[in-house]
């Protein structure tokens, strides 16, 4: 990874270093990054935390428990990569113009409670959508935020002994076209987003930095 930029923040809070790629990233080569730093941690508890915040090639990842049946395609022969992977939830589409965080943290650090990690990373995602002045909004009993009816942002994460993987990703100028392909996140009647729908030629450079922002905050780094 010495290839990326990085920030190291050691505040009052914890510690954490953040990545920020300029490229686009191969899902695999994310997902090895994220494996590593947990065992990392697990090994060595006071080693600081790591965020990624990037953008993949065009892929689908289907959670551990996830449902085929949410694949409008011939698994063996899909049009683009899929990843069978250790995350919660049902599939879900990367690609270009959408930002994806990883975060891989130490939830001794904060609280040892699942549902409070997922709102709070919601809450991360509605602060950088009010920042850019829309109205975001959960939905009861379900993960992610939604805008004018639209789910612009899912979340799904995987956890050992406390050390998370895996995070968000937040729809901005993408092609929505691969969605099509899926039933995202298993959610049969609901329409996926991209928050220049509502901005004009907003992009993920305009975003970034509202979103590293907003965890830095959130998480007290």
């Amino acid at each position: 990874m010495n290839e990326l930029d990085i920030n190291y923040l050691s505040d009052q809070g914890s510690s954490a270093l953040i990545f920020e790629p300029s490229e686009l990233i191969e899902f695999k080569r994310a997902w090895q990054w994220q494996r590593q730093w947990q065992k990392k941690l697990l090994t060595n508890p006071s080693s600081p935390q790591a965020i990624w915040l990037l953008q993949h090639y065009e892929c689908y990842t289907l959670g551990r428990s996830g449902s085929k049946e949410n694949l409008l395609f011939n698994a063996k022969k899909p049009p683009f990569d899929l990843f069978h992977i250790d995350r919660g939830g049902e599939v879900t589409h990367h690609l270009p113009g959408q930002l994806v965080t990883y975060l891989v943290l130490d939830l001794h650090r904060y609280q040892t409670d699942l549902n409070w990690y997922l709102r709070q990373i919601e809450a991360v995602l509605l602060d950088v959508i009010s920042e850019l002045g829309l109205y975001g909004q959960t939905l009861d009993g379900l993960t992610g935020i939604w805008v004018n009816g639209f789910k612009v942002a899912s979340v799904g994460i995987s956890c050992k002994r406390w050390i998370t993987q895996h995070g968000c990703a937040l729809n901005i100028n993408c092609n929505l076209s691969g969605f099509d392909q899926i039933i995202p996140c298993g959610l049969k009647g609901h329409q996926v987003g991209r928050l220049d729908s509502w901005l004009p030629g907003l992009t993920t450079k305009d975003v970034q930095p509202l979103l590293k922002k907003a965890f830095i905050k959130r998480f007290a780094l």
